[in-house]
């Protein structure tokens, strides 16, 4: 190495540390994205409907069962209510006009990982861990924002703390602190996540 790249790899370390203490708590390494809270096309309420109806995440997301990905819900599913429940409404119009038009609506990724990491939703559905977990109180949201960092540290602490999963009857994982003999552990193999 010579003495001109070390003075440049000196200023670069300077710069990015005086950045990270002037920002303070603001500071965010790239991929943290905690705090993201986007406008959506469609005016839409978690906290309306998850919180004050209670409805399930599952009626909206049902892929997260199913598949590794949790799924925008189709317009359709909307209008299963809404065809009846204040169908004039100017967001309900907007999501009639996109299922007239045969187009899907457009809506902002809020989470999102980095590419080089993986997440399977149904295994952790059907392991009885909460959307909550790592979405946060998604039920008292207006508007849906990012409030977990969604980082690497934060899923091997969880899956140090929830370990055991045991299967129930029906052979469905569940979490449980009982010792079983059918049980499954929670991995923190790194193949797990990163392929």
């Amino acid at each position: 190495m010579t003495i001109r790249t070390a003075k440049i790899i000196a200023l670069l370390v300077t710069v990015f540390g005086g950045l990270a203490l002037w920002q303070g708590s603001t500071f965010r390494w790239p991929g943290n994205q905690q705090g993201y809270e986007p406008v959506q096309p469609i005016n839409f309420s978690h906290k309306l409907h998850a919180g004050d109806n209670k409805i399930s995440c599952l009626y909206c997301h049902s892929a997260a069962e199913k598949s590794k990905v949790a799924g925008v819900p189709a317009a359709s599913v909307c209008m299963n209510c809404h065809t009846r429940i204040k169908p004039d409404s100017p967001e309900i119009q907007k999501i009639a006009q996109a299922i007239a038009e045969d187009r899907p609506i457009e809506w902002v990724k809020v989470h999102d990982l980095p590419d080089h990491a993986v997440f399977n939703h149904s295994r952790h559905v059907t392991a009885g861990i909460k959307c909550q977990q790592c979405h946060g109180p998604v039920e008292t949201m207006e508007r849906v924002s990012q409030t977990e960092t969604l980082q690497m540290g934060m899923c091997v602490s969880c899956h140090r703390t929830h370990r055991e999963v045991t299967l129930d009857e029906a052979g469905k994982p569940r979490v449980s602190k009982e010792v079983s003999e059918a049980r499954l552990m929670a991995s923190t193999d790194c193949s797990v996540c990163h392929h």
